[in-house]
């Protein structure tokens, strides 16, 4: 007859659940860092590309083509991916409006980071009236459609990579402010505020010292998928012709310019379309992969 014996815990024993790896959690990690490097490896070759590809690489300028050399399709001596109707290198164009691209896109974010996180921190820390207003100047900035703000200051102020920067920003600052007051609410009763505020501290130092450094990292997703919006806006006002003005390259203008010949010419409108494609999808990738390493998804 058989007997079953108790089982028998091992006091003092180490937990090492959490240390054994199953090979489904070795899968698990390759494939979220493969999620997370991946997008990230292609951001940075096309931002080295983009600063770096025309200073080691003996590329023609942006501009200095000639007519004679107008519409070359793809591996032509000289020019890798063909030239523009005005004889432009469009390998050369396609990287310097990608300068311009990752230019606007950070400007664009960072002007809407800094601003509307602390009017976002301000407005969770100080609550009542202060919450209040700003948080309803916020709401009626967001009423309004962005791109119709955008192609209004651009249109009064004038066409520039530096205007479009900050008619981006414009509609960023609120997104990115109730975003950080939300952030800022969950932070703001816990026990090492409060503790703070019992030491004496001042509004300002909670904010730098205790808010800033929890609130900030739980917006990098926000300002990742910022980022590709920030540059599919500056493309579209590029090709509407509010965005940075010829000749100077962008992704938008070349866009625009090659609408006329896409049905004889279409790598003039595929290849800088092409380069906005696949930055935007790294950028909302990478975002993707952020989000689920903070959330534990």
């Amino acid at each position: 007859m058989a007997v079953s014996l108790p089982e028998v815990a091992l006091v003092g024993a180490p937990d090492v659940s959490g240390i054994i790896s199953t090979p489904f959690d070795r899968r698990q990690r390759r494939r979220e860092n493969l999620e997370l490097y991946l997008p990230l490896t292609g951001l940075v070759l096309m931002a080295l590309a983009c600063f770096v590809g025309p200073l080691v690489f003996p590329l023609a300028g942006p501009s200095s083509g000639s007519i004679v050399y107008a519409n070359l399709p793809p591996f032509s001596p000289g020019h890798i991916l063909g030239t523009d109707p005005l004889g432009n290198d469009l390998l050369s164009r396609v990287l310097y409006g990608g300068r311009i691209s990752f230019e606007v896109g950070l400007g664009a974010q960072g002007i809407g980071l800094f601003l509307g996180s602390f009017l976002g921190m301000l407005a969770g820390l100080k609550g009542g009236i202060v919450d209040t207003v700003i948080m309803r100047i916020m709401d009626m900035l967001l009423a309004f459609p962005g791109l119709i703000i955008a192609i209004t200051i651009t249109t009064y102020l004038g066409p520039s990579e530096t205007h479009v920067i900050w008619a981006i920003s414009f509609f960023t600052v609120p997104g990115m402010a109730r975003l950080t007051r939300a952030h800022t609410l969950r932070f703001r009763d816990r026990e090492f505020v409060v503790s703070a505020y019992l030491c004496g501290r001042s509004d300002r130092q909670i904010l730098l010292r205790h808010l800033v450094p929890n609130v900030i990292p739980n917006v990098l997703t926000f300002v990742s998928l910022g980022i590709g919006i920030a540059i599919v806006v500056e493309a579209g006002l590029s090709f509407l012709g509010f965005g940075v003005p010829p000749p100077a390259p962008s992704w938008g203008n070349m866009i625009a310019t090659g609408q006329s010949y896409i049905a004889v010419e279409p790598y003039l409108v595929l290849v800088p379309g092409g380069f906005l494609f696949f930055t935007v999808m790294c950028l909302n990738l990478f975002a993707d992969a952020v989000r689920a390493r903070i959330s534990g998804v």
